[in-house]
């Protein structure tokens, strides 16, 4: 696993190298480093309230490889964010790890392409029920991890949006931590830190630089079932990016996440588990942010 992960890490860095070497320009690369906060001061504030600071990091890439028949599509999505209120320690309010590859063949001369595609996800620290006291650890780094592995056709009419159809997919669940593992977290069986599930995948991705002057928007959809046990419950994970530039460094950006997954309970403030629900994130941030391309 560290391999795989190390592997889609140094994509960057080799598509960045080739293009400054090569005549020919196979690689198609953009880097969105973001730095968002929030702040506020309060001194001798007669109608009370509490000072505050919130912050967050991100860093999106997206590197794209494409010669003759062969297409390389690769995507970093990692996201970090801490607050702190009045006199409580820090914690975390965003914690993400995205990696995807997803390697075709165009299918003659159409914009069909016979496609591989793998996809992970994590976080990359320790999540509580009660982040401030830090008690009743929810997840950890690969707990739970996610991963995907799939074959099937990629439609791609241009590099704004494609849709992968993949009906050979599977889905496999990662619980590393071992007190998680032994309370049967995220689906696997109490005592198990693995779980493998079979079926269909699909993706839509999409995006428009200039939907209006100025803001860009930017959104990925995943789908999949479980075809041997209750494929009627799909697992959704919908990412919605909204950027409202202001000049080459400042912008403001709106980010929603909806997950849904049948098997992942819903742990309630006072500590007690309930079936799965809706999950929905939205953050509104303001900052630096600015884009590298090659």
């Amino acid at each position: 696993m560290k391999k795989i992960v190390f592997l889609l890490m140094i994509v960057p860095v080799m598509s960045f190298a080739q293009t400054k070497t090569d005549t020919v320009k196979y690689w198609n690369n953009e880097i969105n480093p973001i730095l968002n906060f929030n702040q506020v001061s309060l001194t001798n504030w007669s109608a009370g309230g509490e000072s505050s600071f919130s912050g967050a990091m991100y860093l999106k890439g997206v590197f794209k490889y494409k010669k003759n028949k062969t297409a390389w599509d690769n995507l970093i999505d990692m996201g970090y964010g801490m607050t702190k209120q009045g006199g409580q320690k820090l914690y975390k309010t965003e914690d993400k790890l995205n990696l995807a590859s997803m390697i075709g063949i165009q299918a003659g001369e159409g914009k069909w392409y016979y496609t591989g595609m793998f996809d992970l996800k994590t976080t990359m620290a320790p999540g509580y029920n009660d982040p401030v006291n830090r008690t009743d650890k929810l997840s950890e780094f690969m707990a739970p991890g996610f991963i995907n592995l799939s074959i099937g056709m990629n439609y791609k009419p241009n590099d704004n949006f494609s849709i992968y159809l993949s009906p050979v997919s599977s889905k496999m669940t990662i619980v590393a931590d071992d007190s998680l593992a032994n309370a049967g977290a995220f689906g696997v069986d109490p005592g198990d830190k693995f779980r493998a599930e079979y079926g269909a995948k699909v993706e839509v991705l999409a995006k428009k630089d200039n939907l209006i002057k100025n803001v860009g928007v930017s959104t990925r959809l995943g789908l999949f079932s479980n075809l041997i046990h209750k494929p009627q419950n799909v697992d959704v994970n919908w990412d919605f990016n909204l950027n409202f530039k202001v000049n080459e460094w400042l912008a403001a950006t709106f980010t929603l996440n909806l997950i849904y997954d049948d098997d992942i309970k819903y742990v309630a403030p006072d500590g007690s588990v309930h079936g799965a629900r809706t999950q929905l994130k939205q953050m509104f941030g303001f900052g630096l942010n600015y884009k590298i391309h090659n």
